[in-house]
């Protein structure tokens, strides 16, 4: 994972957790192809892993930066929520689905991120992360071009249990 693309994948999460007094996050340690991550909130800690695709579909189209992150927020009692984040705004009511090895979570959309529709599934969508082989998102632009991102889950049990502790 190059340097730009984490700084603009911590920058996009610090966004999208709406947290203006949030300071720079920090990289914990890095899982082969999973980071953990943290940064202060106030009096509070938040961790997360984060991974970038490893293939993009449709190859000709600017994806933007793409991630999947699960947070870790022990003082808003947020525990391992899965999250997608796109380089572009995902078509208005559209659903992202999370594939690990054949078994399928659906995420609900807003502008460009994403989250597990039904939160009761949040611990089977990890569970299934640190078990699967194979993880591939599927999603549509507010253009209407569907994307498929495929992502390598070697590494993810590590950098989940590295911010297991989170406080």
């Amino acid at each position: 994972m190059s340097v730009r693309t984490v700084a603009i994948a911590l920058a996009l999460t610090v966004v999208s957790a709406g947290l203006a007094s949030a300071q720079t996050p920090n990289r914990i340690q890095q899982f082969k192809a999973w980071g953990a991550y943290s940064y202060k909130s106030g009096a509070s800690t938040v961790c997360y892993v984060l991974s970038v695709p490893t293939t993009k579909e449709p190859a000709s189209v600017d994806h933007g930066d793409i991630f999947f992150i699960v947070s870790q927020r022990p003082g808003q009692n947020i525990s391992y929520e899965p999250q997608a984040m796109m380089g572009y705004t995902m078509q208005a009511n559209s659903k992202v689905t999370v594939t690990i090895d054949n078994k399928n979570f659906t995420m609900f959309t807003k502008d460009k991120a994403a989250w597990v529709e039904n939160a009761a599934e949040e611990p089977a969508l990890v569970a299934a992360m640190k078990t699967g082989h194979n993880m591939t998102v599927n999603a549509v632009s507010g253009r209407g071009t569907k994307t498929t991102y495929a992502y390598n889950l070697q590494g993810v049990s590590a950098a989940l249990k590295q911010v297991e502790s989170c406080k």
